[in-house]
């Protein structure tokens, strides 16, 4: 399985813009800039969208530590925060809330750890990354 994801810039960094889209639609034309990136601004950056996926990530491998324990969660919330210094991503905390039944909070931390490892993103995070160019 491949998922895509497409940007599109026009400008210089501070004054420029551009648009993030997926083929989902879910993200279509979205758009984003410095300001939304380093500022205040309407519009996503790349932080908090990989901030959003992580969290996303994350409480699904709750959900399914959680299912193969035999538990089913009522509810679980999560954020994700993402820590940018300078032009560096130093960290991502997640916080989450769950509601299981019959689950005891030593339990429910032992498999928010195991998740916090184990999760697509988290361990994508510390994958090699390649790269192409093409220049028209």
């Amino acid at each position: 399985m491949k998922r895509t994801g497409t940007a599109h810039w026009t400008g210089d960094l501070k004054t420029g813009h551009g648009h993030l889209s997926t083929p989902s639609t879910i993200l279509q034309q979205t758009q984003y800039s410095y300001k939304t990136r380093f500022e205040d601004g309407a519009g996503t950056n790349p932080e908090e969208l990989l901030a959003a996926s992580h969290a996303g990530c994350f409480t699904m491998a709750v959900s399914a530590i959680l299912s193969q324990a035999g538990f089913s969660a009522e509810s679980l919330d999560t954020v994700a925060t993402l820590t940018l210094e300078g032009l560096d991503v130093t960290g991502i905390h997640l916080a989450i809330e769950g509601k299981v039944p019959g689950l005891d909070a030593e339990k429910f931390a032992e498999v928010v750890k195991n998740a916090e490892q184990t999760c697509i993103i988290s361990k994508a995070l510390k994958v090699p990354l390649t790269s192409e160019a093409t220049l028209h």
